[in-house]
């Protein structure tokens, strides 16, 4: 059974650090790509980062680039997103996502965890 379970969330005044964990279980998580994404009330899901399956290579939007770094540990099929100087724009639910593309695609997605960036 996969599973992706998100952790961290809350509620962070303006300027304040979060950090995300997606605590990865049912699937080879060294082989993912692992995508954090976000969705604000009213607006579309965005990706904010990726990571490669090793951590070689790692990717951001253009919103939080310089302010959230993605980082993951295969031994413990856990990924983070180091979130710091936060914005009240920053404020949405984030989602951990785990991609494999081969012959099949396999996709899956966490229930997403509420982070709230007020004063």
């Amino acid at each position: 059974q996969v599973q992706l379970v998100e952790s961290g969330g809350g509620l962070v005044q303006p300027g304040g650090s979060l950090r995300l964990s997606c605590s990865a279980s049912g699937f080879t998580f060294s082989t993912y790509v692992m995508n954090w994404y976000r969705q604000a009330p009213g607006k579309e899901r965005e990706l904010v980062a990726t990571i490669t399956p090793t951590g070689g290579s790692t990717n951001y939007a253009d919103s939080v680039r310089g302010r959230f770094t993605i980082s993951r540990v295969n031994a413990k099929n856990t990924v983070y997103l180091q979130m710091n100087s936060l914005k009240p724009e920053d404020t949405a639910v984030y989602y951990c996502n785990a991609l494999l593309l081969r012959v099949t695609t396999y996709d899956y997605w966490g229930q997403g965890t509420q982070v709230t960036v007020s004063s």
